[in-house]
């Protein structure tokens, strides 16, 4: 039984003042912030662009890691990325020649889906058909879940062509969050290894793969969970009913949402 609803993934992230590089291009230098030389800003301006209003505080490093990555993924690069569950690898979902790329990186089989991740609630409207309440997306998102939706027609016509379906994110972790609402798209999300390797919790566990990245977002306090499941994943596509596709680290507090609080049944078919 689990004491709340909402499902979270550990407390952990509250700051950009965490993340400590990008390394670019070659990867041969890392440019640190120190999170005590910083004070949070609220609202911190970047080039003409404000990224705001903010519940946690940023400061001018941060906002230049977030800057370089949102460059990065702009020129159709693939990046690496912390979330609040494993490292990912991330591009431009509506871009085609970018989401090739990660197949690429990854030797994935091209019948195996991308999941999408986008800052805010809201925007899983424009690129989901949702059949469930808001409520319920509510108390699951932002955290370590990702739910199957019918996908949208607006959406790449290049990401995962052979389903209708497309799972969504929204990460329990600001960078993430602040990425996507600064790429004002969203991004194709999967793990960062090598397709059927062990998911990573730390950039040095997929080195192997640094020189075919654009960008490496490195924080300085490690991912907490270590059991490398990766998020939930739920389809939601079929109303009035859920199907677990993988359990992930948020199983039980996800089914106790779905059936104790919305009274989904589980599809069984």
């Amino acid at each position: 039984m689990v004491s709340s609803a909402r499902v979270r993934a550990p407390e952990r992230r509250s700051s950009l003042r965490h993340y400590i590089s990008v390394q670019e291009a070659s990867l041969q230098s890392l440019v640190r912030i120190q999170p005590e030389s910083h004070p949070a800003v609220i609202g911190s301006p970047i080039g003409r662009r404000t990224i705001g209003p903010a519940s946690s505080g940023f400061g001018r490093d941060g906002a230049e890691v977030l800057n370089s990555t949102v460059n990065a993924l702009k020129d159709g690069q693939v990046v690496a990325v912390p979330t609040d569950t494993i490292y990912g690898l991330a591009c431009l979902a509506q871009n085609s020649n970018a989401i090739k790329k990660v197949y690429d990186i990854k030797g994935r089989n091209g019948q195996k889906p991308l999941a999408i991740c986008v800052g805010e609630i809201k925007d899983i409207y424009k690129y989901c058909k949702v059949s469930v309440k808001k409520e319920l997306i509510g108390d699951l998102l932002p955290g370590p879940v990702t739910l199957v939706l019918e996908r949208a027609e607006v959406l790449n016509t290049d990401l995962n062509p052979f389903t209708p379906l497309v799972g969504v994110r929204i990460p329990d972790q600001a960078f993430m969050r602040r990425l996507c609402q600064m790429c004002r798209e969203p991004l194709a999300l999967t793990s960062a290894n090598i397709s059927s390797h062990s998911s990573t919790v730390a950039v040095h566990e997929f080195q192997d793969l640094w020189p075919q990245l654009a960008a490496v977002v490195v924080d300085c306090r490690p991912i907490e969970d270590k059991s490398r499941l990766g998020s939930t994943v739920v389809d939601l596509s079929v109303f009035g009913k859920y199907r677990i596709i993988r359990p992930g680290c948020a199983f039980s507090s996800t089914v106790h949402v779905l059936e104790h609080k919305y009274g989904l049944s589980e599809d069984t078919g």
